[in-house]
């Protein structure tokens, strides 16, 4: 966008969609970015339907604990992850800027504290983990958890021609049931709970849950009838 193209939005609506994502393994059937991918088709619809700016994204976030990461696997800790935000939301914020949605698709703990406790002048700032949610939608029951049901589901859904599932494994989380306390055990392909219960059905079912939620309840913005 041309400088006073950005000019005009933000006089218009002066709130900032910033997608974060990860560089992380979710199995050897998704693609390292999949947190990434996910995050940014969300802002991008609801940057175009609502009118709102959607910022660059910011492709690398704190990690998942693994016993044991592939080759390409990359990510920083929680305070440069929270350091690095803090820089670019005191220069939006000098911007013009006076409400920023961090919105995310990684729930590890370090990952979402850096989220939430980002410092500006007087701008508001929303962190939006729109995985940690309950999906009634899922085969397993189980709530999301590391390239799982719900994140086989959405990239089927989204980027069906970037999923391998020939190549998903389930591993049973046992008594991991939360998302920020995860760690990914060597036993497992680096996915935790059931991929092969995986639909693009499924997958289209959440996306519109988690898109409708985002709307209305963060952006506040009109329902469309089209998304019911």
């Amino acid at each position: 966008m041309l400088p006073s193209e950005v000019q005009e939005a933000v006089a218009r609506d002066p709130r900032l969609l910033v997608p974060v994502g990860t560089c992380e393994p979710h199995g050897q059937h998704l693609p390292f970015g999949c947190d990434t991918l996910i995050a940014e088709r969300l802002c991008d619809e609801l940057s175009a339907e609502v009118g709102i700016l959607r910022a660059p994204t910011v492709e690398y976030g704190v990690m998942t604990p693994h016993d044991r990461l592939n080759p390409g696997a990359s990510g920083v800790r929680r305070k440069t992850l929270l350091r690095s935000l803090n820089d670019l939301i005191e220069t939006w914020e000098a911007g013009g800027i006076r409400e920023f949605i961090l919105v995310t698709a990684h729930g590890h703990e370090g990952h979402l504290e850096a989220l939430s406790t980002v410092i500006t002048r007087g701008a508001r700032v929303q962190a939006v983990d729109i995985l940690g949610i309950d999906f009634p939608e899922l085969a397993s029951g189980r709530a999301a958890l590391h390239g799982d049901e719900a994140d086989t589901s959405l990239m089927l859904h989204l980027f069906p021609h970037l999923v391998e599932m020939a190549r998903a494994v389930d591993f049973d989380p046992r008594r991991t049931t939360r998302r920020q306390k995860l760690k990914v055990p060597r036993a497992s392909s680096g996915s935790i709970g059931s991929p092969r219960q995986a639909s693009a059905a499924t997958g289209e079912a959440i996306y519109r849950r988690i898109k409708r939620l985002v709307r209305d309840r963060v952006l506040m913005a009109p329902r469309d009838d089209d998304d019911e």
